[in-house]
């Protein structure tokens, strides 16, 4: 959407109702948590929730969570039976 008189971009808003306290607490917390303001975690959550609901499936998930973590030092084949064999 844009306004024709200054051709910034309009953001629509949101306005959520009857939210039970606990969830609005949770959310609060969470946000918290990842260092956003609870605004920013909504956003996030809705677009997680859409991204996943249009068809992007776990193994893209998996795969782009895969990336963006640091990486493994170990083979878990080679731990699990090491922890076997010691049994």
């Amino acid at each position: 959407m844009y306004a024709l008189t200054t051709m910034k971009t309009v953001m629509a808003q949101l306005t959520v109702r009857n939210v039970p306290d606990e969830i609005v607490l949770a959310l609060r917390v969470r946000a918290a948590r990842h260092g956003r303001s609870a605004e920013a975690e909504h956003r996030l959550i809705l677009a997680d929730a859409l991204r996943a609901a249009a068809g992007e499936d776990f193994w893209t998930r998996a795969d782009a969570l895969r990336s963006r973590s640091r990486r493994q030092r170990s083979e878990s084949g080679s731990l699990q039976r090491r922890m076997r064999d010691e049994r």
